[in-house]
């Protein structure tokens, strides 16, 4: 049975983190909290979906990084469309944001699983074995999935 949440005391004791895992990957202060009103209206429409199999702080992490990925790549085909439809945008105004762009843009064209291991162990500097917890498998895999990510992140590098 899952354990019941006390969303309230959940928002204040965990919300910081929420917020800062939704900045890191979107860079983007508005669409981040609104990332953490989603993660917390979500609990609160759907209380269950948290079901105690792992600490509460991974669950929280595991949901916002998934509807960062959702925001990214909405993000993504709203920009393409504009652009196809409209216009060609000038190019960023400085090399820092073209950088930030171009890593949130990978990330959304990776899949889910290799997106989530670029997230942990580069933004949030995680070593394998705190990946492998936060994912719920070995450390052996991470080096894998790793692995397999910076080949899928090459071979997306050639198309572009």
């Amino acid at each position: 049975m899952p354990p019941s949440l006390d969303i309230d005391q959940t928002y204040r004791r965990h919300g910081h983190l929420v917020l800062r895992r939704a900045r890191q990957v979107l860079g983007n202060d508005a669409e981040a909290h609104d990332v953490l009103q989603e993660v917390f209206l979500s609990l609160i429409d759907r209380p269950k979906q948290y079901q105690g199999r792992s600490a509460l702080t991974t669950w929280l992490y595991s949901a916002t990084t998934h509807l960062c990925w959702n925001k990214l790549r909405s993000r993504r085909t709203r920009s393409r469309l504009l652009r196809d439809t409209f216009f060609d945008p000038a190019p960023a105004a400085t090399m820092q944001v073209e950088e930030a762009i171009g890593a949130q843009d990978l990330l959304a064209r990776l899949p889910r699983k290799l997106a989530m291991v670029a997230v942990y162990y580069y933004m949030d500097e995680m070593s394998h074995e705190e990946i492998a917890e936060v994912m719920g498998c070995s450390r052996r895999q991470i080096g894998n999935l790793i692995k397999k990510m910076h080949q899928r992140v090459q071979k997306l590098e050639k198309v572009a």
